[in-house]
């Protein structure tokens, strides 16, 4: 089978942004979005979900990282959406509880084309580096509703902050990766209607 790769574009007055992804990659990541913290998080979950992934961004950081890490979450979920083409063959759902020290956090997928999120996660920190942990919600709502899939991520222990945060981008990578992964059992889409 080919690759599956997408590359999406948005510029915006706030931001400047493209992103390509292959989702049968191999884990490289050349990621630049003037925010340290983030582009490492992009990074690990480049690397964890065996994704190849380019975010060049450049956004208005003098007012914050909102619109940044939130403008790049919807080039993310749009690029992730139009690479996993029409799903036929794929797993799906997909899952994943990864420890990270102290910290344990449950990720859950489905590929379903209904966006739904549920966090349930607390920081103790306004900011982890350059990041405003506030961000971490918005990233992944912005990124599960333009990707159209339902995304469940529960941190169940832990309280470093930094560890929670590459926690649930590393969950999700891995969730995502075998949601995206194909079975030769499943034929069509996964799905009694017919459709995703």
């Amino acid at each position: 089978m080919e690759n599956r790769i997408a590359s999406v574009t948005r510029k915006t007055k706030e931001t400047d942004i493209t992103v390509t992804i292959n989702i049968d990659g191999k884990g490289t990541g050349d990621i630049s979005t003037g925010i340290g913290f983030f582009d490492h998080m992009l990074e690990g979950f480049a690397k964890h979900g065996l994704f190849d992934l380019t975010v060049k961004v450049k956004g208005d950081l003098n007012v914050d990282g909102h619109h940044t890490v939130e403008d790049t979450a919807i080039v993310l979920g749009q690029a992730f959406l139009e690479a996993i083409g029409d799903k036929k063959g794929i797993k799906r759902y997909g899952n994943m509880i990864l420890p990270m020290d102290e910290t344990l956090v449950m990720s859950a997928v489905d590929l379903c084309g209904r966006p739904y999120f549920v966090m349930d996660a607390g920081f103790e920190s306004p900011m982890v580096g350059d990041f405003d942990t506030q961000l971490v919600r918005e990233f992944f709502y912005s990124f599960s509703y333009a990707a159209m899939m339902n995304l469940h991520l529960r941190v169940i222990t832990g309280f470093n902050d930094h560890h929670k945060i590459e926690a649930m981008f590393k969950a999700l990578s891995k969730a995502l990766d075998e949601a995206t992964t194909y079975d030769p059992r499943i034929t069509d889409v996964l799905s009694t209607k017919g459709a995703l």
